[in-house]
Protein backbone atom coordinates (compact mmCIF):
# COMPACT_ATOMS: atom_id res chain seq x y z
CA UNK A 1 0.00 0.00 0.00
CA UNK A 2 1.17 3.49 -0.83
CA UNK A 3 -0.50 6.57 0.60
CA UNK A 4 -0.63 9.26 -2.08
CA UNK A 5 -1.59 12.28 0.04
CA UNK A 6 -0.45 13.92 3.23
CA UNK A 7 -3.21 12.10 5.10
CA UNK A 8 -1.90 10.31 8.17
CA UNK A 9 -2.06 6.56 8.53
CA UNK A 10 -4.62 7.06 11.31
CA UNK A 11 -6.83 9.17 9.02
CA UNK A 12 -6.60 6.55 6.30
CA UNK A 13 -7.48 3.77 8.74
CA UNK A 14 -10.51 5.74 9.91
CA UNK A 15 -11.66 6.24 6.33
CA UNK A 16 -11.31 2.54 5.58
CA UNK A 17 -13.37 1.72 8.65
CA UNK A 18 -16.06 4.17 7.53
CA UNK A 19 -16.57 2.47 4.15
CA UNK A 20 -20.17 1.26 3.75
CA UNK A 21 -20.07 0.28 0.08
CA UNK A 22 -17.58 -0.25 -2.75
CA UNK A 23 -17.72 0.84 -6.38
CA UNK A 24 -15.33 -1.17 -8.56
CA UNK A 25 -14.15 -0.30 -12.02
CA UNK A 26 -14.19 -3.33 -14.31
CA UNK A 27 -11.47 -3.22 -17.00
CA UNK A 28 -8.01 -3.09 -15.45
CA UNK A 29 -9.38 -3.47 -11.91
CA UNK A 30 -11.43 -6.65 -11.63
CA UNK A 31 -10.80 -8.11 -15.10
CA UNK A 32 -8.93 -7.67 -18.36
CA UNK A 33 -10.26 -8.41 -21.83
CA UNK A 34 -9.82 -7.27 -25.39
CA UNK A 35 -10.91 -3.99 -26.98
CA UNK A 36 -14.53 -5.15 -27.21
CA UNK A 37 -14.63 -6.52 -23.64
CA UNK A 38 -14.36 -10.10 -24.89
CA UNK A 39 -12.12 -12.77 -23.38
CA UNK A 40 -12.50 -11.31 -19.90
CA UNK A 41 -10.44 -12.94 -17.16
CA UNK A 42 -10.32 -12.08 -13.43
CA UNK A 43 -7.30 -10.17 -12.19
CA UNK A 44 -5.38 -11.50 -9.16
CA UNK A 45 -7.41 -11.39 -5.95
CA UNK A 46 -10.58 -10.04 -7.57
CA UNK A 47 -12.72 -13.14 -7.02
CA UNK A 48 -11.50 -13.58 -3.45
CA UNK A 49 -12.09 -9.93 -2.49
CA UNK A 50 -15.58 -9.65 -3.94
CA UNK A 51 -16.57 -12.96 -2.35
CA UNK A 52 -15.31 -11.70 1.03
CA UNK A 53 -17.28 -8.46 0.67
CA UNK A 54 -20.44 -10.40 -0.13
CA UNK A 55 -19.88 -12.79 2.78
CA UNK A 56 -19.56 -9.97 5.31
CA UNK A 57 -22.51 -7.99 3.94
CA UNK A 58 -20.54 -5.03 2.60
CA UNK A 59 -22.38 -4.13 -0.64
CA UNK A 60 -20.52 -3.55 -3.89
CA UNK A 61 -21.23 -2.75 -7.51
CA UNK A 62 -19.17 -2.75 -10.67
CA UNK A 63 -19.30 0.37 -12.86
CA UNK A 64 -17.77 0.22 -16.32
CA UNK A 65 -17.76 2.98 -18.93
CA UNK A 66 -18.04 0.23 -21.54
CA UNK A 67 -21.26 0.16 -23.56
CA UNK A 68 -20.70 -2.79 -25.89
CA UNK A 69 -23.17 -4.83 -23.79
CA UNK A 70 -26.15 -4.18 -21.58
CA UNK A 71 -25.54 -4.16 -17.81
CA UNK A 72 -27.32 -7.53 -17.59
CA UNK A 73 -25.06 -9.03 -20.26
CA UNK A 74 -21.94 -7.74 -18.50
CA UNK A 75 -23.20 -9.22 -15.23
CA UNK A 76 -23.83 -12.59 -16.88
CA UNK A 77 -20.32 -12.55 -18.34
CA UNK A 78 -18.78 -11.80 -14.96
CA UNK A 79 -20.78 -14.61 -13.37
CA UNK A 80 -19.48 -17.04 -15.99
CA UNK A 81 -15.89 -16.30 -14.95
CA UNK A 82 -16.59 -16.68 -11.25
CA UNK A 83 -17.99 -13.43 -9.86
CA UNK A 84 -21.11 -13.65 -7.72
CA UNK A 85 -23.17 -10.57 -8.52
CA UNK A 86 -26.79 -9.91 -9.45
CA UNK A 87 -27.77 -7.96 -12.54
CA UNK A 88 -28.52 -4.81 -10.56
CA UNK A 89 -24.95 -4.73 -9.22
CA UNK A 90 -23.62 -4.00 -12.72
CA UNK A 91 -23.71 -0.41 -13.94
CA UNK A 92 -22.78 1.24 -17.23
CA UNK A 93 -23.27 4.80 -18.56
CA UNK A 94 -26.61 3.56 -19.91
CA UNK A 95 -27.71 2.99 -16.30
CA UNK A 96 -26.85 6.49 -15.17
CA UNK A 97 -28.14 7.98 -18.43
CA UNK A 98 -31.57 6.48 -17.73
CA UNK A 99 -31.58 7.99 -14.23
CA UNK A 100 -30.48 11.36 -15.59
CA UNK A 101 -32.86 11.45 -18.55
CA UNK A 102 -35.89 10.53 -16.46
CA UNK A 103 -34.97 13.15 -13.85
CA UNK A 104 -34.62 15.77 -16.60
CA UNK A 105 -37.86 14.76 -18.29
CA UNK A 106 -36.11 13.53 -21.44
CA UNK A 107 -38.30 11.04 -23.30
CA UNK A 108 -36.35 10.57 -26.53
CA UNK A 109 -32.67 10.10 -27.39
CA UNK A 110 -30.60 9.83 -30.53
CA UNK A 111 -28.07 7.16 -29.60
CA UNK A 112 -24.69 6.79 -31.28
CA UNK A 113 -23.89 3.33 -30.03
CA UNK A 114 -25.10 -0.25 -30.10
CA UNK A 115 -27.78 -2.22 -28.29
CA UNK A 116 -25.73 -2.18 -25.09
CA UNK A 117 -26.50 1.53 -24.90
CA UNK A 118 -29.97 1.51 -26.47
CA UNK A 119 -31.70 -1.37 -24.67
CA UNK A 120 -31.62 0.09 -21.12
CA UNK A 121 -33.15 3.30 -22.49
CA UNK A 122 -35.86 1.38 -24.35
CA UNK A 123 -36.67 -0.62 -21.23
CA UNK A 124 -37.11 2.65 -19.32
CA UNK A 125 -39.61 3.90 -21.89
CA UNK A 126 -37.25 6.33 -23.63
CA UNK A 127 -37.76 6.51 -27.40
CA UNK A 128 -34.68 5.76 -29.51
CA UNK A 129 -34.39 8.19 -32.43
CA UNK A 130 -32.52 7.01 -35.53
CA UNK A 131 -29.52 9.13 -36.64
CA UNK A 132 -30.99 10.03 -40.02
CA UNK A 133 -31.70 13.35 -41.69
CA UNK A 134 -32.60 16.18 -39.35
CA UNK A 135 -34.08 14.38 -36.33
CA UNK A 136 -35.56 15.88 -33.19
CA UNK A 137 -34.69 14.41 -29.80
CA UNK A 138 -34.42 15.44 -26.17
CA UNK A 139 -30.87 14.12 -25.94
CA UNK A 140 -27.98 12.76 -27.98
CA UNK A 141 -26.13 9.97 -26.18
CA UNK A 142 -22.69 8.86 -27.43
CA UNK A 143 -20.96 5.61 -26.51
CA UNK A 144 -18.76 2.92 -28.06
CA UNK A 145 -19.45 3.35 -31.77
CA UNK A 146 -16.61 2.40 -34.16
CA UNK A 147 -19.19 2.31 -37.01
CA UNK A 148 -19.56 6.12 -36.80
CA UNK A 149 -20.19 7.84 -40.16
CA UNK A 150 -20.54 11.36 -41.53
CA UNK A 151 -24.29 10.75 -41.78
CA UNK A 152 -24.33 10.04 -38.02
CA UNK A 153 -22.40 13.26 -37.39
CA UNK A 154 -24.78 15.35 -39.47
CA UNK A 155 -27.88 13.90 -37.80
CA UNK A 156 -26.44 14.33 -34.30
CA UNK A 157 -25.45 17.93 -35.01
CA UNK A 158 -28.94 18.76 -36.28
CA UNK A 159 -30.46 17.24 -33.14
CA UNK A 160 -28.14 19.20 -30.83
CA UNK A 161 -28.68 22.44 -32.76
CA UNK A 162 -32.39 21.76 -32.37
CA UNK A 163 -32.05 21.72 -28.60
CA UNK A 164 -31.02 18.17 -27.68
CA UNK A 165 -28.71 17.75 -24.69
CA UNK A 166 -25.36 16.26 -25.75
CA UNK A 167 -24.29 13.43 -23.40
CA UNK A 168 -21.15 11.34 -23.44
CA UNK A 169 -20.71 7.91 -21.91
CA UNK A 170 -17.05 8.67 -21.29
CA UNK A 171 -14.54 11.38 -22.11
CA UNK A 172 -11.59 9.10 -21.39
CA UNK A 173 -9.09 8.84 -24.24
CA UNK A 174 -8.04 5.27 -23.40
CA UNK A 175 -9.31 2.25 -21.49
CA UNK A 176 -7.38 -0.80 -20.27
CA UNK A 177 -7.37 -4.01 -22.31
CA UNK A 178 -5.24 -7.14 -22.40
CA UNK A 179 -3.57 -5.62 -25.48
CA UNK A 180 -2.63 -2.45 -23.61
CA UNK A 181 -4.32 0.94 -23.87
CA UNK A 182 -7.27 0.99 -26.27
CA UNK A 183 -8.75 4.16 -27.75
CA UNK A 184 -12.34 4.96 -26.84
CA UNK A 185 -14.85 6.52 -29.24
CA UNK A 186 -17.12 8.72 -27.11
CA UNK A 187 -14.65 11.55 -26.66
CA UNK A 188 -13.65 11.69 -30.31
CA UNK A 189 -17.25 11.70 -31.53
CA UNK A 190 -18.35 14.31 -28.99
CA UNK A 191 -15.40 16.49 -29.98
CA UNK A 192 -16.67 16.58 -33.56
CA UNK A 193 -20.24 17.35 -32.53
CA UNK A 194 -19.08 20.05 -30.11
CA UNK A 195 -16.82 21.61 -32.73
CA UNK A 196 -19.73 21.98 -35.14
CA UNK A 197 -22.45 22.99 -32.67
CA UNK A 198 -20.52 24.85 -29.97
CA UNK A 199 -22.31 22.72 -27.35
CA UNK A 200 -20.26 21.04 -24.62
CA UNK A 201 -21.14 17.48 -23.70
CA UNK A 202 -22.41 16.33 -20.31
CA UNK A 203 -20.75 13.14 -19.05
CA UNK A 204 -23.16 10.55 -17.66
CA UNK A 205 -20.57 7.82 -16.99
CA UNK A 206 -17.42 8.09 -14.94
CA UNK A 207 -16.08 10.48 -13.60
CA UNK A 208 -19.34 12.40 -13.32
CA UNK A 209 -21.24 12.85 -10.09
CA UNK A 210 -24.26 11.72 -12.11
CA UNK A 211 -22.59 8.33 -12.41
CA UNK A 212 -21.44 8.07 -8.80
CA UNK A 213 -24.80 9.15 -7.40
CA UNK A 214 -26.44 6.46 -9.50
CA UNK A 215 -24.09 3.88 -7.93
CA UNK A 216 -24.69 5.31 -4.45
CA UNK A 217 -28.45 4.95 -4.88
CA UNK A 218 -28.05 1.32 -5.95
CA UNK A 219 -26.01 0.65 -2.83
CA UNK A 220 -28.16 2.74 -0.49
CA UNK A 221 -25.04 4.50 0.75
CA UNK A 222 -24.08 8.15 1.02
CA UNK A 223 -21.33 8.87 -1.57
CA UNK A 224 -19.00 10.04 1.21
CA UNK A 225 -19.04 6.52 2.67
CA UNK A 226 -18.05 4.82 -0.57
CA UNK A 227 -14.70 3.42 -1.60
CA UNK A 228 -14.12 3.85 -5.34
CA UNK A 229 -11.57 1.37 -6.68
CA UNK A 230 -10.09 1.73 -10.15
CA UNK A 231 -7.07 2.07 -12.40
CA UNK A 232 -7.71 5.43 -14.08
CA UNK A 233 -7.01 8.66 -12.16
CA UNK A 234 -9.06 10.70 -14.65
CA UNK A 235 -12.09 8.49 -14.05
CA UNK A 236 -12.41 6.66 -10.74
CA UNK A 237 -10.04 8.82 -8.68
CA UNK A 238 -11.46 12.09 -10.02
CA UNK A 239 -14.98 10.81 -9.32
CA UNK A 240 -14.05 9.85 -5.76
CA UNK A 241 -12.45 13.23 -5.08
CA UNK A 242 -15.48 15.12 -6.39
CA UNK A 243 -17.80 13.28 -4.00
CA UNK A 244 -15.40 13.15 -1.02
CA UNK A 245 -15.38 9.37 -1.34
CA UNK A 246 -12.29 7.23 -0.67
CA UNK A 247 -10.26 6.74 -3.85
CA UNK A 248 -8.20 3.54 -4.12
CA UNK A 249 -6.03 3.07 -7.20
CA UNK A 250 -4.78 -0.26 -8.54
CA UNK A 251 -1.72 -0.78 -10.72
CA UNK A 252 -3.19 -3.55 -12.88
CA UNK A 253 -4.62 -1.27 -15.56
CA UNK A 254 -3.35 1.64 -17.62
CA UNK A 255 -0.85 3.15 -15.14
CA UNK A 256 1.94 1.79 -12.89
CA UNK A 257 1.85 2.26 -9.12
CA UNK A 258 4.27 5.22 -9.11
CA UNK A 259 2.19 7.23 -11.57
CA UNK A 260 -0.03 8.68 -8.85
CA UNK A 261 2.73 10.80 -7.32
CA UNK A 262 2.77 13.09 -10.36
CA UNK A 263 -0.97 13.68 -10.51
CA UNK A 264 -2.84 16.84 -9.50
CA UNK A 265 -4.69 16.54 -6.21
CA UNK A 266 -8.10 16.29 -7.89
CA UNK A 267 -7.02 13.04 -9.58
CA UNK A 268 -4.82 11.61 -6.86
CA UNK A 269 -5.89 8.46 -4.98
CA UNK A 270 -5.92 8.38 -1.22
CA UNK A 271 -3.94 5.16 -1.50
CA UNK A 272 -2.54 2.88 -4.18
CA UNK A 273 -2.35 -0.92 -4.16
CA UNK A 274 -0.78 -3.30 -6.64
CA UNK A 275 -4.07 -5.14 -7.18
CA UNK A 276 -7.53 -5.44 -5.65
CA UNK A 277 -6.41 -8.56 -3.80
CA UNK A 278 -4.36 -6.34 -1.47
CA UNK A 279 -7.60 -4.92 -0.08
CA UNK A 280 -8.21 -8.20 1.72
CA UNK A 281 -5.41 -7.15 4.07
CA UNK A 282 -6.38 -3.46 4.19
CA UNK A 283 -10.00 -3.91 5.22
CA UNK A 284 -9.78 -6.39 8.12
CA UNK A 285 -12.08 -4.34 10.33
CA UNK A 286 -14.55 -3.62 7.56
CA UNK A 287 -14.69 -7.27 6.58
CA UNK A 288 -15.28 -8.50 10.13
CA UNK A 289 -18.36 -6.53 11.14
CA UNK A 290 -21.86 -5.85 9.80
CA UNK A 291 -22.49 -2.74 7.73
CA UNK A 292 -25.86 -1.13 8.37
CA UNK A 293 -27.51 0.83 5.57
CA UNK A 294 -27.09 4.58 5.65
CA UNK A 295 -30.03 6.63 6.87
CA UNK A 296 -31.00 9.98 5.41
CA UNK A 297 -31.07 11.28 1.88
CA UNK A 298 -28.27 11.23 -0.64
CA UNK A 299 -26.83 14.50 -1.91
CA UNK A 300 -28.66 15.79 -4.97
Amino acid sequence: MTAETADSTADLTDRLRAVRGVVFDMDGTLVLGDRRNHGLAPLPGALELTAALTACGLPWVTFTNGTTRTPEAYAATLRRIGFDLPDDAMLTPATSAVDHFLAMGHRSALVLGGDGLKEPLREAGIEIVAPKGKPEADAVLVGWYPEFTMADLEAACHAVLGGATLCSSSQSVFFASADGRALGTSRAICAMISSVTGVTEQVVGKPSLTGLRCAARRLGVDPRHLAVVGDDPELEMAMARRADALGIAVATGIHPADHSATLPLEQRPHLTVESVGALLDLLPTALSRPHPSENGSLPA
